[in-house]
């Protein structure tokens, strides 16, 4: 508590002051249309736009404007800005784990994201998806971004943030703009984007294309070089580079008319690399594939007085393919073989083409909705809802040449060759068809009960299925201490249901599924103020305590080599959050954050491990002349400590430069900028996975070495 006590004086006296500062109404009004005229709006925090200031969370409001000026290719480098909010990395295909506030898990199922509102959230692993390969920015209108629980407005997965990307509409786009952009590492981007009428129809249509061959990094050991150390073979191909190809189409439609919008997508992954292995032994081989489609339709209405009423119709689907075998470990490897045809106690088996195995997977998600908005009380504005959804894993297809054969009942590994058996639809296939219902409704009650004062008070009551009822509640106290400075106190409680891969997984050689489980659950406390001292100053400084309970993790079983998963573990955490926005002079902009946490493994008494304990971010936007425009940024990530039973040294901390340079309406139409990354060429690592005895890969995962890229965009 001592560390914090200095800043809980520092916002005492803001408040102190503010009531011994009298000003009449009219120099009221007057500052608060200066000081909030032009604030970001942001919706996520309670369903409805309103100031962030007076928002009942702790959010982030990224504009495109924001993005030009990060200099951002992809969302990664945007969110990699916000205050308490990190982006590591899964050593599956280098996907990022938005680690808000020290809540890590391997596939961050802890966070919800959504577009255009909308749940992206694959059931299979309860992330994004295995197969992501990034997002492009160039259609981003905005990014809303709330840190902590809000599971009381979105149910599930709403858990440590939530984060919400805005395509742009017409209004946004008014025109056609063509770009093109070139890279390190063999990288080749191209979008389009148009926005205009159609027979009576705003319509926005975007597309973006990107092709990489990734990164090169060394990694210098991996899994299958302690199966070499022990057995005395040779087939790890470490050290070798990690393989991130990528070839990425994102297509998206907006239709608009009177109270209606349609819109669509697709985001097509193909000739994915799977980064440093999905079983930590670096493959080469493997290709991803991937199609996640999305359509909705939403009827909005705000035309009877005092109501708001808003109905939405979606649908999501989306696969995980096999574009070229999967190897899990190396043609040549020598594994220990058991009984039943997996790693364990058993004989020494070479595979060799490697031990291959190619699961697969197709789903698809329908949710209707129906939200009312009531304004016709004079203290109360209420919001209430009811909605469906119905996730489906409608399709799994595997083959391998490991485990049972289904036609013979004899280990696949016995017979001459090891070929490559499909076990789609069988006693040996990894995981069944399988889907989910779930039923929410929810209320909420924005009751300003006195001058300066507002209540927030809801909850949501979800059914699901397979694993019963959730309640969440929340409530959020704002004072509106003078014009200038607003301070919140807020609770809420958040749940992450289980994936159905921790449910419903079978036949894994290292994991298995248990359909008990029970949903995460997460109680958060916030304390936040809001000050804009001057017109071009904006502070903000929040603290946070959570406790995150029934943390469901893949327990080892008994004399065997597989894990089930459980519901065990507590981890508690807290820390503060200080950020400032300053418009020095007209032409220099400086953005700045500092984050700080601490989380426990209460269950081990031991750090929770993998999280920065500190972040520093620094941006400078400096228009120097006319047009032109010079922003570098920097990220400080300081002191990530191991987690339980890992005997490494602490994760090095490091500095991350990137530099952007930008020349707007050059002969009126084209924009051209020039960006690098990493300037100084740092050795960054993010942490690779415990492992016992150790981890599997023993240096963690490195990051890009510097990277160049140069643009044009043409708009006409």
């Amino acid at each position: 508590m001592s560390r914090r006590f200095p800043f809980l004086v520092y916002a005492a006296s803001l408040c102190a002051n503010a009531l011994a500062q009298p000003v009449s109404f009219e120099e009221e009004e007057k500052a608060l249309s200066r000081i909030y005229g032009g604030e970001e709006m942001v919706s996520i925090a309670s369903g409805y736009k309103q100031p962030i200031s007076k928002a009942p969370s702790i959010a982030t409001v990224i504009t495109a404007a924001d993005i030009k000026q990060i200099g951002a290719t992809d969302i990664d480098e945007v969110l990699e800005t916000v205050p308490g909010l990190h982006v590591e990395r899964n050593t599956i295909g280098y996907n990022p784990i938005y680690t808000f506030r020290g809540i890590f898990s391997q596939f961050n199922q802890q966070v919800l994201m959504m577009i255009n509102g909308i749940p992206i959230t694959n059931a299979y692993t309860g992330s994004r998806s295995e197969v992501w390969g990034g997002m492009p920015v160039q259609d981003i209108a905005r990014i809303e971004v709330v840190r902590g629980p809000g599971s009381a407005v979105y149910g599930a997965d709403a858990f440590a943030g939530v984060i919400n990307v805005i395509t742009k509409t017409k209004q946004d786009i008014e025109g056609t703009e063509v770009g093109g952009r070139v890279g390190s590492f063999d990288t080749y981007d191209g979008w389009g984007l148009h926005g205009g009428e159609w027979a009576g129809f705003d319509v926005a249509l975007a597309l973006e294309y990107h092709k990489t061959a990734g990164q090169n990094s060394i990694v210098d050991a991996d899994l299958q070089s302690q199966f070499d150390t022990l057995l005395g073979t040779n087939a790890s191909l470490a050290p070798g580079p990690v393989n991130l190809s990528r070839d990425n189409l994102d297509a998206r439609l907006d239709l608009s008319r009177g109270n209606w919008r349609f819109r669509g997508g697709l985001q097509h992954r193909s000739d994915w690399g799977n980064a440093t292995g999905v079983a930590q032994a670096l493959d080469p081989v493997n290709r991803f594939g991937s199609d996640r489609w999305n359509a909705d339709l939403t009827y909005h209405s705000d035309e009877i007085d005092n109501w708001d009423l808003t109905t939405q119709l979606s649908y999501f689907e989306t696969s995980q393919e096999i574009e070229r075998n999967l190897t899990l470990f190396p043609a040549g490897t020598t594994l220990p073989i058991g009984a039943n045809g997996q790693i364990g106690a058993g004989a020494p088996v070479t595979f060799p083409s490697g031990y291959i195995g190619n699961p697969e997977v197709w789903e698809r998600h329908i949710r209707i909705s129906q939200s009312f908005a009531y304004t016709g009380f004079q203290q109360h504005q209420l919001r209430s809802g009811i909605g469906f959804n119905y996730d489906s894993l409608f399709k799994a297809r595997v083959s391998q040449n490991f485990g049972i054969d289904p036609a013979t009942g004899t280990p696949i590994p016995s017979q001459p060759g090891i070929p490559l058996i499909d076990v789609s639809n069988t006693s040996s296939t990894f995981i069944p068809t399988v889907d989910r219902k779930v039923a929410y409704l929810f209320l909420q009650d924005q009751w300003n009960f006195a001058n300066d004062w507002s209540l927030t008070a809801g909850a949501r009551y979800d059914r699901y299925s397979d694993f019963g009822n959730t309640f969440n509640p929340r409530a959020a106290l704002i004072w509106e201490a003078r014009y200038d400075l607003t301070a919140k106190l807020m609770y809420g409680s958040a749940f992450r249901a289980p994936s159905f891969q921790e449910m419903y997984i079978i036949n894994n050689p290292a994991q298995l599924g248990n359909p008990t489980l029970k949903p995460e659950t997460m109680e958060n406390i916030e304390l936040g103020f809001d000050y804009r001292p001057l017109d071009n100053l904006h502070l903000g400084l929040n603290f946070f305590n959570f406790w995150w309970n029934d943390i469901i993790r893949f327990v080892p079983d008994a004399n065997t080599t597989t894990s089930t998963a459980q519901n065990t573990g507590t981890q508690h955490g807290y820390g503060t959050e200080i950020e400032a926005e300053w418009q020095a002079i007209d032409t220099l902009k400086i953005t700045g954050n500092y984050a700080y946490q601490e989380s426990r493994d209460e269950t081990l008494n031991f750090d929770a491990g993998y999280a920065p304990q500190h972040q520093v971010y620094l941006r400078l936007n400096w228009e120097f002349l006319p047009e032109w425009s010079f922003s570098p940024q920097a990220k400080w990530i300081v002191g990530r400590s191991r987690g339980f039973g890992d005997a490494r040294a602490p994760i090095g901390d490091y500095t991350w430069v990137d530099l952007t340079l930008r020349r707007q309406n050059l002969l009126k139409h084209v924009d051209i900028a020039f960006s690098v990354r990493n300037l100084f060429d740092v050795d960054a690592r993010e942490p690779s996975l415990a492992g016992i005895p150790q981890a599997a890969i023993p240096n963690d995962l490195p990051l890009a070495s510097r990277v160049f890229f140069g643009e044009v965009s043409f708009k006409f």
